[in-house]
C-alpha cells in the first residue's frame, strides 16, 4: 500500500526520524492557515507547497513550488489543488491533486552549504536481507546516477536476525563524507530509519532527498513509503491511511468483493482460480499470440455471483477482445462454476466478445455438457492447449 508524503513522514517521525515539518491542506485557505502555524512553530517565513499524489517527479511537473509569502501560499496552492499533475511516474493523463503539504523551508543560509543525499531501504529478495542504498547524489534521478556514475551509489546489507549495527550506521555516514555533528546526526538517522522500516512492516522507504542543512542537521525532506499490504492486519491505524482515489477504480472494486485483480495492457481477459494457475494461463495466452488484459484470481469459491462480478470487471476494459475462463475444480465443483457462467452470461446480457471456458477437475464432463447445451456463444475446452488454440482462433 502506497502512502502520501505527509503520511510517510508521520510514520518516520513516530520512530524518531527527523523530518521537514509540515501540515496537509485540502483548500488554499487551509494552506495559508497551515503556513501560519508552521511560522509560529519554526519561525520559517518561506514555505514549500507540495502536491500530494502517489507518484514521484512532482517537481518536474510543477507540483512542488516555493512560496515566499502567505499570498504566494494561497496562489500556489490554488494552482496545484485540482490540477492534473503529469510526471514521469503518472499515467499520460496525470493524476488529480486533492491536497497539498505545506512544509517549512529548510534550505536556509548558514555556515556551510546544504547538501542532498539519496537513501532508500528495501528488501533484497535474492539475498534475504534488508538493504540500505544511498548516494551523495540526492535530489536526482537515481536511475540516471546508477547508469552514469555507479561508483557514487553505496549499499549496506543488514542481517534481519541481528538488525542494523552501530558500525554500519557509521560506515554509511563515513561514505557520505560527513563529519562532526552531521556524522553523529546521520548515524542516529539511519538507525531510526531502519527501526521504522521494520516496525511498520514496510516494503520500501525512499527518501530523496535526505538533507544535510547548513547547520549540519540531517532531516528527511521527502518520503516515499510503501507498506506490505499483507501485514496491515497488525497496523489498523496504517490501513486507515489508504487513499482509494489514488488507486485504479477497477482494482478497488474487485478488491471490495474479494477478487484479486490487476489491470494489464493486453487484449485477452483472464478469469482463473488460483494464483499459480493464473500465471500459467497468462503464459499460454502469450504463447497463443494474445496478450493478457488482466490477472484475475476468483479464489476457491467461484460461485455464480463472483463469476458474474468478475465478468463485469473484465468487460469494463474496452481493449478486451476475448475472455479465457480457466477453472480447476478441486474445492469447487466444475458444474457449479459452469452454471455460474451461464447465469452470469444471461444476467449481463449482450456480451460482444467470445468466451473460452476450460473447466477441469470435479464434474468437469458435466460442466462441459452444461456449457455446450446452454445455447450461448461460449467455447468449451478440456485441455489447456485446446483453450489456447481457441484463443488464437477467435483473435485471428
Amino acid at each position: 500500500m502506497n502512502l502520501h508524503e505527509y503520511q510517510g513522514k508521520s510514520i518516520l517521525a513516530s520512530y524518531g526520524v527527523a523530518i521537514q515539518r509540515g501540515l496537509v491542506a485540502d483548500t488554499p485557505e487551509e494552506a495559508v492557515e497551515a503556513a501560519k502555524k508552521i511560522n509560529e512553530e519554526t519561525g520559517s517565513e518561506w514555505f514549500v507547497v507540495k502536491a500530494q499524489i502517489h507518484a514521484g517527479g512532482r517537481g518536474k511537473g510543477g507540483g512542488v513550488k516555493l512560496a515566499k509569502s502567505y499570498d504566494d501560499v494561497n496562489s500556489i496552492s490554488s494552482d496545484i489543488i485540482g490540477m492534473q499533475l503529469i510526471t514521469p511516474q503518472t499515467p499520460p493523463t496525470g493524476k488529480k491533486v486533492n491536497k497539498v503539504l505545506v512544509a517549512e523551508d529548510v534550505y536556509y543560509p548558514g555556515e556551510s552549504e546544504p547538501s542532498e543525499i539519496y537513501m532508500s531501504v528495501l528488501l533484497d529478495r535474492a539475498k534475504g536481507r534488508v538493504t540500505i542504498m544511498y548516494s551523495t547524489e540526492g535530489g536526482m534521478d537515481i536511475e540516471a546516477v546508477a547508469e552514469k556514475t555507479p561508483h557514487l551509489i553505496f549499499k549496506e546489507e543488514i542481517d534481519p536476525a541481528v538488525g542494523i549495527q552501530g558500525f554500519q550506521c557509521r560506515k554509511i555516514a563515513f561514505n557520505l563524507g560527513l563529519s562532526g555533528k552531521a556524522f553523529k546526526e546521520m548515524t542516529k538517522f539511519v538507525a531510526n530509519l531502519y527501526k521504522a522500516y521494520i516496525g511498520c512492516d514496510a516494503s520500501l522507504f525512499e527518501i530523496n532527498p535526505v538533507l544535510k542543512t547548513s547547520d549540519d542537521r540531517i532531516i528527511a525532506v521527502d518520503s516515499k513509503v510503501t507498506l506490505d499490504a499483507n501485514a496491515l492486519y497488525r497496523h489498523p491505524d496504517y490501513a486507515e491511511m489508504r487513499d482509494l482515489t489514488e488507486e485504479d477504480p477497477t482494482e478497488v472494486e474487485a478488491g471490495a468483493v474479494g477478487l484479486n485483480y490487476v489491470q494489464l495492457d493486453g487484449n485477452v481477459g483472464c478469469m482463473v482460480n488460483g494464483a499459480g494457475l493464473a500465471m500459467a494461463t497468462m503464459d499460454i495466452i502469450k504463447l497463443s499470440g494474445g496478450d493478457p488484459a488482466n490477472f484475475l484470481d476468483v479464489g476457491g469459491t467461484a460461485d455464480a455471483k463472483r463469476v458474474e462480478t468478475a465478468f463485469r470487471i473484465i468487460l469494463k476494459d474496452t481493449k478486451v477482445k476475448a475472455i479465457l475462463v480457466n477453472i480447476f475444480g478441486g474445492i469447487v465443483r466444475c458444474d457449479r462454476v459452469a452454471q455460474g457462467i451461464v447465469d452470469a452470461y444471461n444476467n449481463i446480457g449482450d456480451i460482444n466478445v467470445p468466451i473460452i471456458v476450460r473447466l477441469q477437475g470435479t464434474n468437469a464432463e458435466e460442466a462441459k455438457k452444461l456449457i455446450d447445451e446452454s445455447g450461448l456463444k461460449v467455447h468449451s475446452a478440456v485441455l489447456l492447449q485446446e483453450a489456447a488454440d481457441k484463443v488464437k482462433e477467435v483473435l485471428a
